[in-house]
């Protein structure tokens, strides 16, 4: 049975009459890398943020290890590792400055043995020069400094928030296999991005967040449904066979449709083999379009 590291119970936050999140719940497991999926303004950053007690709760409860993680919980936060979506640091100090602050925090905690090796190595891999003043440093060195910061402690549970923005594709490499290492070694990774194909690369579970409430949630393979595809039909009799499947036109022109189809493949040959077809194309459906397609039902499920 898997070790649950981290619990959301219900979590909620309004900004005023605005929704954050609502009734958000779900749970990470040791050494899973659980992807956290949403457009920008979905929620995500609120939910981590509440997590890491920047913001303060309306309701709910997040619990690391089975107790509530509170604002001044020193010993549970030093084996937590977080990234947040825009690095902001101390101008006047080089690169190597602010790393060696860091170091200083944790100089009496166990778990933390090994950091400045650990800082050593991720400096390496992630091509930085710690001469640099922070001030100097472009977008793209500013992200790796933040990801220096939230590995070097050797945390056991790491959030993440928007980690790869301002990487190149290079570098963007070398930080999923820098989080597989960390997965391989039973840590867990809370990976909160807006950007879907990230998500097959590194993640094992993933949720989705849409206007603040978990929509769906499950195995990257269970979230991209082998049963959904997408179906492109042209036939004389169009309108017909569109209205016996009862499936949603997703785009037509002419006499020629397409729409996401749920029936088994077999079933659905079956179906159209009543029509007169000149042309049909299945495709699985790709994970962006999974995606879509839930965002879509919940709206038209009137979800907020």
């Amino acid at each position: 049975m898997s070790e649950t590291i981290l619990e959301i119970k219900n979590l909620t936050k309004y900004y005023g009459k605005v929704k954050g999140v609502e009734n958000l719940s779900l749970s990470l497991n040791r050494g899973e890398i659980f992807g956290f999926i949403g457009p920008n303004g979905a929620g995500k950053s609120t939910t981590i943020r509440s997590i890491m007690n920047l913001i303060n709760k309306d309701a709910g409860s997040v619990l690391f290890h089975g107790k509530e993680l509170t604002r001044d919980d020193v010993e549970a936060k030093s084996r937590i590792g977080y990234l947040q979506s825009e690095v902001f640091l101390y101008d006047d100090l080089t690169v190597k400055g602010i790393f060696d602050h860091h170091e200083n925090f944790y100089r009496n905690v166990p778990s933390a043995a090994g950091i400045h090796e650990k800082r050593q190595e991720l400096v390496s891999r992630l091509k930085l020069d710690e001469t640099r003043p922070i001030e100097d440093i472009s977008l793209g060195n500013l992200k790796k400094v933040g990801i220096v910061l939230a590995l070097m402690h050797n945390p056991e549970l790491i959030i993440m928030d928007e980690p790869t923005s301002g990487l190149d594709p290079i570098m963007q490499n070398v930080f999923y296999e820098l989080l597989r290492e960390e997965k391989e070694k039973g840590n867990t990774v809370f990976y909160s991005t807006h950007i879907l194909s990230e998500v097959s690369k590194v993640c094992d579970r993933v949720g989705i967040i849409r206007n603040g409430e978990l929509i769906r949630a499950g195995q990257v393979d269970e979230i991209s449904d082998k049963q959904l595809t997408f179906v492109t039909v042209s036939s004389d009799e169009v309108d017909a066979l569109v209205a016996e499947l009862g499936v949603k036109v997703l785009s037509r022109e002419e006499d020629t449709v397409r729409f996401a189809n749920h029936f088994p493949d077999d079933e659905l040959i079956k179906k159209l083999s009543n029509y007169r077809i000149r042309k049909i194309l299945i495709e699985e459906a790709t994970l962006e379009e999974m995606f879509m397609h839930y965002y879509e039902e919940g709206q038209a499920d009137g979800k907020a």
